[in-house]
């Protein structure tokens, strides 16, 4: 029994990207691009995963002390004023 099931795409621009990879003969078929485009999305996403959980785990480590939100939006609002401070002063 056939586990998959044929599926219509509309590629668009990227159609000549699939089709140069036919005439090269580097793929038999849209498929095996289809599915080696999965693969190579599948491994982009794991990458990038994997930097998020690493930037997390770091925060979560970090002995730093908390810094109180009325603190940081105070922050925040001083940066943005001076910020347009700035641009109305063309600068």
């Amino acid at each position: 029994m056939r586990t998959s099931k044929p599926i219509t795409v509309t590629l668009g621009k990227q159609q000549h990207l699939l089709d140069e990879r036919l005439e090269t003969g580097a793929y038999e078929s849209a498929s095996e691009v289809i599915r080696a485009a999965l693969r190579a999305l599948d491994r982009e996403e794991a990458a990038v995963n994997a930097v998020v959980r690493a930037k997390i785990r770091e925060a979560l480590e970090d002995p730093a002390p908390d810094i109180p939100v009325d603190d940081v939006f105070a922050e925040l609002r001083a940066y943005h004023l001076e910020q347009v401070r700035t641009d109305k002063r063309g600068l």
